[in-house]
C-alpha cells in the first residue's frame, strides 16, 4: 500500500528511526471497551496507515494474546510501512480473567517473544516493552535480556512502560532506550515530575498511551450507565460514582475551546499532548485507539493542531483537579514511585 504522508513525523530513539508524529493503540480491538466488528476494525487500521501512522502499539496479554493475531495479517501486509511495537510483562491466567501479575524473570521474557514473534507472524519485532516492572527486579537486568534480543535479531529497539525517571536513566546506562510509554493527557500528568525530564534528557521518545483519558476526555464515555458489561472503566476509580460527576465539570473548559475552534473535544485534548513536545523538549508520539476510520481521522488531524497560549493556560489546571486514581491497582502506574 502507498501511504499518503498526512501525520508529521518525528523520532524513534537516537537510531535514525522515524515514525508518524501519532500512533496508533490496538488493545481495544480485543477487549476492555466492549464488543468489536473486526471488519471495521481492520478498516480503521488501513485508514491509519493511509495518513501516516506508523506506530501500531499491541501487547501479548491483550485478548491473551488475541490482538498481536488480529494485527499479525495487517502488519505482514504492510510491513515495510509499519512500525510494530508490542510488549511483555504483565501476566494473565486462564481460570481468573481479573488476575493481573508480572513477570520479568530471564525465562518468561525468551519465552514470550518468541510466543509474540509466533502470533504476529513476523521475524522480528520493531519496539518491544517491558510492560510493567516487577517489583524487586532491577530494571538493569531486564534489559540486560532486552539487548541480547537485539543481538539475536528477535527486537530492534528496546521500550520501557511506567518507570520511573531514575529507572529510565538506570535503563539507558545498559542499553539505549528507544521510548517510553506511560499515561498522558489532561487528565494525567504525574510523569512531567520525573520520566518527562529524563526522556528529554536522554533522547527518548515519549509515547502517551489513553491521551483521551479512556475516552473521558472526549465526552462519550463519562458515565458507567452507558458502557457494556465487560468495559474495564466501571472498575476505574474516575468512573466511581463519587468521582465521576466532579470530573465531568473539569471539561468544561475543553469544550469550550473544542465549540470556539469548530473542533472536536478529542481533537483539542490531543493537540494538548501534542504540545508537549514543544512543552518539554521531547519527541511525543501518542497512541489514541479508536474502531472508527472515521474517529482515526478526526485524531489524526489533531497532530497538527496548535492551541494558543491562551488556550493552553485555560487547560493548564484540570488534571490537578481530577478525583479518582488512575487504576484501582496502583501497582500499575509509577506515580507512588516517582
Amino acid at each position: 500500500m502507498t501511504t499518503t504522508q498526512i501525520l508529521p513525523v518525528t523520532a524513534l530513539g537516537n537510531a535514525g528511526v522515524e515514525v508518524g508524529a501519532q500512533g496508533y493503540g490496538a488493545m481495544g480491538i480485543s477487549e476492555f471497551y466492549g464488543p468489536t466488528d473486526a471488519t471495521s476494525a481492520r478498516a480503521t487500521l488501513d485508514k491509519a496507515l493511509e495518513l501516516g501512522v506508523t506506530l501500531f502499539d499491541t501487547a501479548d496479554m491483550y485478548g491473551d494474546g488475541h490482538n498481536e493475531t488480529f494485527l499479525g495479517e495487517f502488519v505482514r501486509a504492510n510491513r515495510e510501512n509499519v512500525v510494530l511495537a508490542t510488549k511483555f510483562g504483565i501476566v494473565r491466567k486462564q481460570d481468573d480473567p481479573t488476575y493481573r501479575g508480572i513477570d520479568n524473570s530471564p525465562g518468561y521474557i525468551r519465552q514470550a517473544v518468541d510466543a509474540s514473534l509466533s502470533r504476529l507472524g513476523i521475524d522480528v519485532i520493531d519496539l518491544y516493552y517491558m510492560h510493567r516492572k516487577q517489583p524487586g527486579v532491577p530494571v538493569e537486568d531486564t534489559v540486560a535480556v532486552l539487548a541480547d534480543l537485539v543481538r539475536q535479531g528477535k527486537i530492534r529497539q528496546i521500550g520501557l512502560s511506567e518507570v520511573t525517571g531514575a529507572e529510565l536513566r538506570a535503563a539507558h546506562e545498559v542499553y539505549p532506550i528507544a521510548a517510553v510509554q506511560s499515561e498522558w493527557s489532561l487528565f494525567s500528568r504525574d510523569v512531567e515530575n520525573g520520566v518527562v525530564p529524563a526522556a528529554a534528557e536522554l533522547g527518548v521518545t515519549f509515547v502517551p498511551y489513553s491521551p483521551l483519558g479512556r475516552g473521558f476526555l472526549t465526552g462519550s464515555a463519562t458515565a458507567t450507565a452507558g458502557l457494556s458489561d465487560g468495559d474495564v472503566r466501571k472498575h476505574m476509580p474516575r468512573w466511581a460514582d463519587d468521582n465521576v460527576a466532579r470530573n465531568e465539570e473539569l471539561l468544561a473548559p475543553l469544550h469550550s475551546i473544542a465549540q470556539a475552534r469548530g473542533l472536536t473535544p478529542a481533537q483539542v485534548a490531543l493537540a494538548w499532548v501534542h504540545a508537549r513536545a514543544t512543552v518539554h523538549n521531547v519527541p511525543v508520539v501518542p497512541i489514541p485507539g479508536t474502531r472508527s476510520p472515521n474517529r482515526l481521522a478526526e485524531n489524526v488531524a489533531a497532530a497538527t493542531i496548535v492551541l494558543t497560549a491562551e488556550e493552553l493556560a485555560t487547560l493548564e489546571p484540570i488534571a490537578a483537579q481530577v478525583t479518582g486514581n488512575r487504576y484501582a491497582d496502583m501497582n500499575f502506574t509509577s506515580a507512588g514511585r516517582e
